[in-house]
């Protein structure tokens, strides 16, 4: 399980942690671990490492220290502020890096003494600052970022890179863009939001020593799936399954303008393995929706249907199916409006909202106030439905956990990293990728939803979960397809997206850039 903590919960669990293993031991455990990572990222040259005041900078010592013992860099110099507050554990990790070999000078004081710092270096460690750092930065640390950043040195971040706010993701006007970062014990929230997510380079997380019941301890405002969690959630068919109890998803999607929308859903919604998927779509679309749907079961809302009639056909079909997809290429006539408002009005089945749905709902916002239902918004769409204008990407956390706790909805906030909350826990999505920057790859997350709804995970399990396999399916046909994925491509490889289990380690990649 990946645990993400505040920098007030992450000092907790530290506290914890010293108590039974002590200081000196997290220190040490932690230079360990980004020495075995160091040289994947290390050129020719000498390993150069700043450390800041407090123990980030020791953490910096101990990682010196570990390269030098273990012989796995000839050279490594440490620039450090000999003003640091330096605890017990900081000082006999300055001792062994010592005594390991390894060259301390003193922090160099403006831009230009940190460009020649850096001239010979193959690789840089940032031990400035931790999750404790304020901003805005000032010097000389403002100066040495500058010099990092412009020299084209590969920099490994210990903890969190130097400039970034842990818990909000904001970022000083310096920022050390990292190529890699070493998450100790647990992701910091800020390492996962935009706009510092951009100076992370690769995440990884590391294991220094502190146990999960430590950990587990702290409550749980954020959290993140790993392949392991999300393997756990995904339901598995019973052995005496029939289609219908395999998964029965009702899609209501389509219009003879966008019935392209309709088949990407049901086909995400049939390879994430529901047994009986039907699409209930307009008349004029049907015809080019059934002939690029075999498996799947298309009925048609007539035309010219009146719109009570429309809704008993629809609560009709609905009678034989378990949850709903509804919204992915619908009209935005106020017709369809009527339908699908008095439609969802009359069920009691869960349903995810998407797309033109969202449209429908926005000035009726009393039909998603429930606990069935999950809402897959973009930021545009969200600010609609919030009443409260652009969403900046500072105040993405708070507006999502103020809508969803108001509401009591499910709701997914789409992004580089997708939030979701249901106004408990929020929970960040680290699958994202480029890859699904293409019209109607959400049509496809709307089937996978509404099939895990279907087979019987909340509405909050089936929105992390299925966020967790889109992405994973965008990853995978991002492998397959260096250029040009389309939406249509990632209901094929759901099945072979799904991972492995992971094998224990003591640093684990979680994400690369």
């Amino acid at each position: 399980m990946i645990r993400v903590l505040t920098p007030s919960q992450m000092r907790a669990a530290d506290r914890a942690a010293m108590e039974s293993i002590g200081e000196s031991a997290l220190m040490q455990h932690a230079g360990a671990r980004i020495a075995s990572v160091a040289p994947a990222y290390a050129r020719e040259g000498t390993v150069v490492a700043f450390a800041g005041p407090g123990n980030n900078g020791g953490d910096a010592f101990a990682a010196c220290a570990s390269l030098r013992a273990g012989r796995a860099q000839r050279t490594c110099v440490i620039y450090a502020n000999e003003e640091s507050r330096t605890s017990a554990a900081r000082k006999a990790a300055e001792k062994d890096a010592t005594e390991a070999g390894v060259e301390r000078r003193p922090l160099p004081k403006n831009a230009a003494e940190a460009k020649r710092a850096l001239e010979q270096a193959g690789l840089a460690l940032d031990g400035l600052f931790g999750t404790s750092s304020r901003l805005p930065i000032g010097n000389p640390y403002r100066a040495i970022i500058a010099a990092l950043n412009a020299s084209g040195v590969p920099t490994l971040a210990i903890d969190i890179p130097s400039g970034i706010d842990a818990l909000s993701g904001a970022t000083d006007e310096e920022t050390v863009r990292a190529r890699a970062t070493v998450a100790l014990a647990a992701l910091k929230p800020g390492l996962l939001l935009d706009p510092a997510r951009s100076f992370v380079g690769d995440l990884m997380l590391a294991d220094i020593g502190i146990t999960d019941e430590q950990l587990a301890a702290q409550a749980q405002g954020f959290a993140s799936l790993d392949d392991d969690d999300f393997c756990a959630l995904l339901p598995t068919r019973a052995a005496t399954a029939d289609k219908r109890a395999a998964g029965a998803p009702l899609i209501i999607a389509g219009s003879q303008q966008f019935p392209g929308a309709a088949v990407l859903c049901a086909r995400g919604a049939a390879r994430a393995g529901a047994g009986y998927v039907t699409v209930a779509t307009t008349s004029r679309a049907a015809p080019i929706v059934r002939a690029h749907l075999i498996e799947q079961v298309v009925t048609e809302i007539a035309d010219h249907a009146e719109v009570q009639d429309a809704i008993d056909g629809l609560l009709d079909t609905a009678k034989h199916c378990s949850a709903i997809g509804i919204g992915p290429g619908l009209g935005l006539d106020g017709r369809t409006g009527e339908i699908v408002r008095g439609f969802l009005q009359r069920t009691e089945l869960p349903f995810v909202a998407d797309a033109s749905a969202l449209f429908h709902f926005a000035k009726h916002m009393e039909i998603l106030q429930t606990p069935r239902a999950v809402i897959t918004p973009h930021a545009g769409e969200f600010a609609r439905l919030s009443g409260k204008g652009t969403v900046p990407d500072d105040e993405r956390v708070a507006r999502l956990r103020d809508f969803a706790k108001r509401t009591k909805c499910t709701t997914l906030l789409k992004g580089r990293t997708t939030l979701i909350s249901d106004g408990t826990t929020l929970h960040l999505n680290l699958t994202g990728t480029s890859a699904l920057a293409t019209a109607g790859t959400g049509d496809v997350l709307t089937g996978i939803i509404a099939t895990l709804l279907s087979q019987g995970l909340s509405p909050i399990d089936a929105a992390r979960a299925g966020a967790y396999w889109h992405g994973l399916a965008g990853l995978r046909c991002a492998q397959n397809r260096a250029r040009g994925v389309v939406a249509g491509d990632l209901p094929d490889v759901l099945a072979e997206a799904i991972p492995a289990k992971r094998a224990s380690a003591d640093v684990r990649m979680v994400f690369r850039a």
